[in-house]
């Protein structure tokens, strides 16, 4: 079957359906996913050097923001004003390069893990359990927050109802950014749960409004370790999940306070850990 690309976020593919015992041929939309090479500018000025960080397989958009919520998410960097420049490719290359300021000093070992990241693990050239943790710095026990239930019911339908890719396609995850009455701040979609999230922390970290600690995050899909880990980097106090998270998820978010919920559908959902932060009528 041949295939090509109609935008970046999608692709027009010819398949074959088979329904009521029929073989149909018709024309699908598929999520793009496409490999992402995230390199960085660093050094002193006349001593700069330029250095790869990760390839990412990621949905083309929204790159400047996915790498750079990359590198804060892995603690590479922690502050906006660390960034002079973003250069995205406009060809099919698929790299971005992010120039650091040349007063930041940057861990060299760090920057030497070589990361690789599919859009189904997340990051998985991390060589131990030691570096898959990040530095957070934000303490979500110093915001107070609390919710009334009910809002909570309404965050999947507003999330999907503001998924544009995945109307076309079926085949994307989404992040959204919620404010405490939840109003839909801010949505990324990607093939990649992680890209998705990078995206959104991204944003918000270009646009200063770090930490997040008066919002919600919603995801689609399952919590996982790495979503979580994200989610605290951003100061992040209750993060929500359309399915499951796993028993590493639910450990780290206990241990920073935070509060994860899932199974968030159908009017109904889990709390995990951080329960204080939800009150009943």
């Amino acid at each position: 079957m041949s295939s090509n690309t109609i935008d970046r976020r999608t692709t027009k593919s010819a398949i074959y359906k088979v329904e009521a015992g029929q073989i149909i041929p018709v024309t699908d939309q598929l999520a793009t996913e496409e490999p992402l090479e995230i390199q960085i500018r660093y050094g002193a000025l006349q001593h700069r050097q330029r250095k790869s960080i990760a390839v990412t397989m990621r949905t083309p958009g929204n790159d400047a923001e996915l790498a750079v919520g990359f590198l804060f998410t892995e603690g590479i960097i922690t502050h906006s004003s660390e960034v002079i420049d973003i250069q995205v490719s406009n060809d099919e290359s698929n790299h971005v390069i992010i120039d650091i300021h040349p007063d930041i000093s940057l861990n060299i070992n760090q920057l030497n893990r070589h990361f690789y990241t599919t859009s189904s693990c997340g990051v998985c050239g991390k060589s131990s359990i030691e570096a898959i943790k990040t530095n957070i710095t934000f303490d979500l026990v110093a915001a107070p927050l609390r919710l009334d239930i009910q809002p909570f019911h309404t965050l999947p339908d507003t999330l999907r109802q503001a998924q544009a890719t995945f109307t076309q396609t079926g085949g994307i995850h989404a992040a959204g950014l919620f404010d405490i009455e939840g109003n839909l701040v801010l949505i990324r979609e990607d093939v990649g749960r992680h890209n998705a999230l990078d995206k959104v922390i991204g944003t918000a970290f270009q646009q200063q409004l770090l930490p997040l600690n008066q919002h919600i995050i919603l995801v689609s899909g399952r919590a996982s370790f790495e979503l979580v880990q994200k989610s605290l980097m951003a100061g992040i106090s209750i993060m929500a999940a359309v399915s499951a998270p796993s028993s590493l998820a639910v450990q780290l978010a206990e241990e920073y306070d935070m509060t994860l919920i899932g199974f968030l559908r159908n009017e109904r959902f889990n709390v995990y850990s951080g329960v204080h932060r939800i009150t009943s009528p």
